[in-house]
């Protein structure tokens, strides 16, 4: 069916805009997952356009920079629900020529468009799956992630406790398949930065309702219960991706103890808070366009976009295979207000990139890497798994 689709396409350019603006034009498809997130805060649901706004300033960036190249970026949309198949998605993206394709999937949709794509010549950026096994197991040639991995932000968190000599952790996990996932993750960097885990306990209660009397009171009882009689620790972690409990355990210990991971002190590659390297005009910008504040989602997608557009305007060309070249080569860097540049390690796609330290959304408490952690090429690479230990070895290897 893809063979239909693209037969006669002799060009990765879009086409969007081509017959009334004769400035060559790059369409980039963003695939959008459309889902309901029920989260504990009322205040911090997701928007609608959670990780699209993002990278609809990306494009807008890659204007401000392409009109004085001649380059000119779009952004093609496709939106996807859940249980709905990614690739008919894809494959109306690749009818119009596009093969740079950004996507907010989870991770079983991610494969899937990558798998589907990969023998046209897609390259797919995923902006929100954290896990492990799409860098590892699962990887894929043609996957960049600009999503930190579970590996990644476990680490960052971890280099930060090791940092205020807070060894002894308490580790805290969901049942869902994502939540074992990140704690596993946990567990790795506990071993890696020397930190050990006095107690493992999975929560297997039912939450509070909000919309209850009596829901804070059977959160007030049942939490100080459940981590009630752990070994002496410093500190509690706590892995709960779909935040159905992890907001609930800061102040309800049994014991006095700050909570970190999904509540609390949490690793994430944004905070609307951040104003340092220029981060207070970024969110300035990104509020301007879409009067909110920026999620993690929303800068992974701009990562991506503003990756697209940078590397055209080195290779001074909309060609898709002399932007991915360069982009995945030792010379690409891109600023995204985190002090360090950014850049993709060859063995696995992943992008490099510092991780902020973030109180729940109120301030930044810091940023890993820490200082003190070191590495033989870029102290970003001590953040989540290095070459010689990945299971990926993806054929430009041989590069950073």
């Amino acid at each position: 069916m893809f063979g239909a689709l693209v037969a006669g396409l002799g060009s990765s350019l879009g086409s969007r805009g081509a017959a009334a603006d004769p400035t060559p034009t790059l369409s980039i498809g963003y695939v959008h997952w459309q889902h309901q997130v029920d989260t504990i805060s009322l205040v911090f649901q997701p928007a609608a356009d959670n990780g699209r706004a993002g990278a609809e300033v990306g494009v807008a960036d890659n204007n401000t920079t392409g009109r004085f190249l001649q380059q000119n970026f779009v952004l093609e949309t496709v939106e996807v629900s859940t249980g709905q198949d990614p690739v008919p998605a894809l494959e109306g993206l690749l009818a119009k020529g596009i093969r740079l394709v950004v996507t907010d999937l989870p991770a079983a949709g991610v494969l899937r468009m990558a798998d589907a794509g990969a023998s046209h010549g897609v390259v797919l950026f995923n902006a929100e799956a954290p896990d492990d096994a799409l860098r590892e197991q699962q990887c894929r040639a043609n996957l960049i992630h600009t999503a930190p991995s579970n590996a990644m932000l476990a680490d960052a968190l971890a280099q930060y406790l090791i940092w205020k000599r807070w060894s002894r952790w308490f580790l805290v996990s969901g049942m869902q398949p994502d939540d074992l996932l990140l704690a596993e993750a946990y567990r790795n960097a506990a071993k890696v930065f020397g930190a050990r885990i006095v107690a493992d306990r999975q929560y297997k209660g039912r939450a509070g309702s909000r919309e209850t009397d009596s829901g804070l009171i059977e959160l007030q009882q049942q939490l100080p219960v459940f981590t009630q009689n752990a070994p002496d620790y410093d500190v509690l972690v706590c892995a709960d991706r779909h935040d159905v409990f992890a907001g609930y355990l800061p102040y309800r210990t049994w014991d006095a103890r700050p909570v970190v991971g999904s509540a609390g002190l949490m690793p994430t590659s944004w905070d609307p808070n951040s104003t340092e390297f220029g981060g207070k005009q970024m969110q300035d910008r990104f509020m301007a366009y879409a009067h909110r504040l920026m999620t993690p989602t929303d800068m992974n997608a701009w990562v991506a976009v503003r990756m697209i557009g940078t590397a055209a305007s080195y290779v001074q060309s909309l060609d898709v295979d002399k932007i991915m070249t360069y982009m995945r080569g030792d010379q690409f860097q891109l600023g995204a207000y985190r002090g360090l540049s950014l850049s993709i390690r060859s063995w696995n796609g992943q992008v490099r990139q510092a991780i902020l330290l973030s109180d729940s959304g109120r301030t930044v408490v810091s940023m890993s890497p820490q200082p003190g952690f070191l590495h033989q090429y870029t102290v970003l690479d001590t953040l989540g798994t290095d070459r010689p230990e990945s299971a990926c070895k993806l054929p430009a290897a041989g590069k950073t």
